[in-house]
């Protein structure tokens, strides 16, 4: 439960890190491959092929991930009662496979939000009960490795996936400056083959971890929950209100001038520096603690988001970007071993379900906002490009302030539960 350094056991390198673990990285390598092909060019496909507006595409990213993330706290929850994880994450997997087909036959915004949704769904199932895997399948003095290495491998697919886009849209367009149908289609069909890659390795791969004691069926309230937890996803949710969608920074990449090519090469070059600063951050976080490495990332969010307010050129959204890879690596395998650190064992499936979903959840408004700040709503024009960065930048801020000021207030809760 505590945040405090750890000891010589937290040194263990990756090669010390159990089969599920590795499992679990494989099968976000393989998803991410086949996800990142195809959903950072959705919003190029729906604004170039379909001509569909910022606020539409925010409206769909929205539906998309608030409507599914209700089930990451049921598929979380579920994981606890039945004290096995490893099937339910399988079929999230499956259900995202199964719905990558027809982003193929596409041709409204209407079936573009449909399949997206459904992909979604297959991630609300999973995500919460492979935490939860991850989380049953390491000691303490791991927690931060064990998140970071499965972030870096699902970033490492990522970029992998982006690279194989990369090609194909050379190979077909390579002086284009919009996205073709086409292009789009062939990326769809080469998505499959890890996506069904991703299933087989989960499957095959990884093992439920054997309950000692007997699971008391967790409340799906919160309630029950540690005030550190409560407090935490709160603020977390105040972070999140102003983090939109990142199709809004492919849209600003185009928008200050990137081609297809040169968006793409951003996205890859962001995954590169994500894979490489997360695994070293999670291990980090065992020794200097979560919470200031937290904090630090959200203060350069702030930063770098503000700079995409301000980016006058494509280069420079380009370059920061890369940054951003930055925030992304301190972060996000770094709050989901916070969540472990601060919540029973037992409540581990429910707790990643609620922090998901709480999170998932404010997507929605999160990108509509963002749409409507950049392009308004009816007769109203909206602020510009500029606007939901700003937007985001001071949310960030007020978060990483707010962690900051709580730090304090936490060691003697951390003593008293250690005690």
């Amino acid at each position: 439960m505590s945040d405090t350094s750890v000891s010589a056991p937290a040194r263990a390198g990756w090669r010390t890190l159990p089969r599920n673990v590795w499992a679990a990285s494989l099968t976000s390598f393989f998803m991410d491959v086949s996800s990142e092909m195809v959903i950072n060019i959705v919003p190029l496909f729906l604004a170039n092929v379909l001509g569909v507006k910022t606020n539409v595409i925010g409206l769909i990213e929205g539906i998309a991930e608030a409507t599914a993330s209700l089930l990451k706290v049921f598929s979380g929850w579920l994981s606890d009662v039945l004290g096995q994880r490893k099937w339910l994450a399988v079929t999230g997997y499956g259900l995202s496979t199964l719905a990558k087909p027809f982003f193929y036959v596409a041709n409204t915004w209407g079936t573009v939000l449909g399949v997206h949704w459904a992909d979604r769904v297959g991630k609300g199932i999973r995500t919460a009960p492979r935490d939860a895997l991850l989380a049953d399948s390491v000691q303490e003095h791991q927690r931060g490795l064990a998140f970071g290495f499965h972030r870096a491998a699902d970033t490492g697919g990522a970029m992998l996936g982006l690279l194989i886009a990369f090609l194909v849209v050379w190979a077909a367009q390579s002086t284009a400056l919009e996205l073709g149908r086409h292009t789009f289609q062939t990326v769809v069909l080469l998505s499959l083959i890890p996506a069904v890659l991703a299933v087989l390795s989960l499957a095959i791969g990884a093992q439920d971890v054997p309950v000692k004691e007997r699971r008391q069926a967790p409340s799906l309230s919160l309630k029950g929950f540690s005030p550190p937890f409560k407090v935490f996803l709160l603020i977390a949710c105040i972070f999140d209100l102003g983090n939109s969608s990142d199709a809004f920074l492919v849209l600003r990449a185009q928008e200050r001038g990137l081609s297809v090519l040169g968006v793409l090469g951003m996205l890859i070059t962001f995954n590169l520096v994500y894979t490489l600063i997360s695994g070293p951050a999670g291990a980090w976080s065992d020794r200097i603690g979560r919470y200031r490495i937290i904090v630090s990332g959200w203060m350069a969010y702030a930063v770098i988001y503000l700079g995409f307010a301000l980016a006058g050129a494509g280069w420079q959204v380009w370059a920061l970007y890369a940054l951003y890879g930055v925030y992304y690596g301190l972060t996000y395998g770094t709050t989901k071993a916070l969540v472990a650190d601060i919540v029973q064992p037992a409540q581990w499936g429910t707790a990643y379900g609620v922090y998901n979903a709480a999170l998932g959840l404010l997507d929605f408004p999160a990108s509509l906002i963002a749409g409507i700040l950049w392009q308004g709503i009816g007769g109203w024009r909206g602020f510009g490009p500029p606007a939901p960065f700003a937007f985001g930048a001071t949310l960030a801020f007020v978060a990483a302030l707010l962690m900051a000021l709580w730090l304090p207030r936490l060691r003697p809760i951390e003593e008293s539960a250690s005690a």
